[in-house]
Parts: C-alpha cells; sequence; structure tokens
C-alpha cells in the first residue's frame, strides 16, 4: 500500500485529506509542523507528500527545497497546499521543486485525483 505524508497545521484539513486517502487506499501519515514534517519525511520515505506553505517552525518551501535537493528523497511527489493563491507564490512553490500546487480551498475530489496520477 502506497503512504502518504500530509503535513499542515490545521488539523481539520488533514483529517479531512487523510479519510478521503485512506478511503481510496492509501496509507496516510500526519504531522501538524515542519519539523515534524521534515523528520516524518525522512523517516518514513513516504510515496508522496502533501504540503501547506505556511506552518509553524519550517514552512513548506523550505521542506520542499530541503527534499528536492537530497537525491535521497528527489523523487517523491510534493503537492503543496496553500491559501496564497497570487502568480509569485506558485513560482516559489515551483523552484522549490513542488510537483503541483493546490489551492486553499481545494475540493478533496481534486486533490485525490491529484495523488492518484502520481501512484497509481
Amino acid at each position: 500500500m502506497k503512504k502518504i505524508l500530509i503535513v499542515d497545521d490545521e488539523q481539520d484539513i488533514v483529517e479531512s485529506l487523510k479519510f478521503v486517502l485512506e478511503t481510496a487506499d492509501y496509507t496516510c501519515y500526519c504531522a501538524y509542523n515542519g519539523e515534524d514534517g521534515l523528520r516524518l519525511a525522512k523517516e518514513l520515505m513516504p510515496d508522496l507528500i502533501i504540503l501547506d506553505v505556511m506552518m509553524p517552525k519550517i514552512n513548506g518551501y523550505k521542506i520542499s527545497r530541503l527534499l528536492k535537493y537530497d537525491k535521497k528523497y528527489q523523487n517523491i511527489p510534493i503537492l503543496m497546499i496553500t491559501a496564497r493563491s497570487q502568480e509569485e507564490d506558485r513560482l516559489i512553490g515551483e523552484e522549490t521543486g513542488a510537483d503541483e500546487y493546490i489551492t486553499k480551498p481545494f475540493e478533496l475530489d481534486t486533490v485525490v485525483d491529484k495523488v492518484n496520477q502520481y501512484l497509481k
């Protein structure tokens, strides 16, 4: 079963994503701040990471950059979620190596479709 790491400081978002993704047959692990998210990414070697941008301790851009510039983790797809929809933010996300950029509020189905694109 494919492993997904969800990193977001908003618990309701994490719970909703976990629910729909587990229903779609994925195993989910959750972290509620950037520090735990980065640690879990390295421990678990997930098949995909869903990563919020604005978080305590380490933001999503920094986590994405740290993982994407490390040969060991660079092939893990990262779906970045943000409330910031400006083009500039999207560009920063792309520069940090995020594979997809999803804007809040989002449809859960959209996220599941994106995950399926990468993991099926």
